[in-house]
């Protein structure tokens, strides 16, 4: 039994090694070619490592575009994802409390008509928003890709963070309440720092999500100078000419060092559980 059981893990492991090499060789594929010659791109694609580095590729896509160098586009990304990623972060925890522990009219129906938003598609309510934020004069600015975010539009970390809110036991907003603490009080001292895991992974998935969203910025943002990354790499392909597919991977491996980063840097905290934040509280 103890043979079959090593031969068993030593095949799963083989196959999950397997299948992650699978998943990860088309990004190990970009970025080695990101140091090849543009030219020798296609005619050496079965090679994985360069016979000869170079970092032109690098030098002439951070030239960019129309004059603006590509660490505008960075700056521009990085503002949106920040300022919406902490939009999401405090008006979600804010109405997923509301809705785990404030009793009030209507409650279930609001809660109701967020659940039906989470399955309309975005193609749904593309062509409205646009028309609301033109009779707003937001076309053209930042303004629709950031302060929507404020108001908590994303059903899916509401409710992620609901269900966290659900787990911690109502016997603490009781203490708190019989220690004089208001319902604002008992949500920025007890529940906020015991959301902790939850707030990490909104964190992570809405910064992505923003870092890597093509379509809001193809529809609201018409200035070079205002560009995002996802916009600008795609600017290096075209159709008309000739796609600089060098300058194109340079920049798209650079476009994941935030990502990464973020991932890196938060994901010891996605592991935490709500008995652990709570000791140390």
């Amino acid at each position: 039994m103890k043979r079959k059981k090593t031969i068993s893990n030593i095949i799963y492991h083989v196959l999950v090694c397997a299948f992650g090499l699978v998943m990860i060789y088309p990004l190990v594929w970009m970025v080695m070619s990101s140091f090849k010659d543009t030219n020798t791109i296609f005619t050496t694609a079965t090679s994985l490592i360069p016979e000869k580095f170079t970092l032109q590729n690098y030098v002439n896509g951070w030239k960019g575009f129309a004059k603006v160098g590509f660490g505008t586009f960075f700056k521009n990304s990085l503002f949106i994802s920040i300022t919406a990623t902490i939009g999401t972060v405090l008006s979600s925890s804010v109405v997923a409390y509301g809705f785990a522990r404030c009793k009030f009219p209507g409650r279930k129906l609001l809660f109701a008509a967020m659940l039906a938003s989470m399955m309309l598609p975005a193609q749904v309510l593309m062509i409205p928003q646009y028309l609301w934020y033109q009779k707003l004069n937001w076309v053209g600015t930042n303004l629709p890709l950031i302060v929507p975010y404020f108001f908590a539009i994303q059903g899916f970390f509401v409710y992620l963070i609901l269900n966290f809110i659900d787990g911690i036991p109502k016997d603490l907003d009781e203490a708190a309440t019989i220690d004089g603490c208001s319902k604002y009080q008992i949500y920025s001292r007890i529940i906020l720092p015991l959301m902790k895991p939850s707030i990490v992974t909104t964190v992570i998935i809405q910064f992505y999500w923003k870092w890597d969203d093509y379509m809001g910025p193809l529809l609201y943002l018409s200035r070079p100078q205002s560009y995002t990354v996802s916009i600008a790499i795609k600017l290096f392909a075209d159709s008309a000419s000739t796609t600089d597919y060098g300058a194109m991977f340079a920049m798209s491996t650079l476009s994941l060092i935030p990502v990464f980063l973020i991932f890196l840097f938060f994901n010891r905290y996605l592991v935490q559980g709500i008995g652990t934040s709570g000791l140390k509280g």
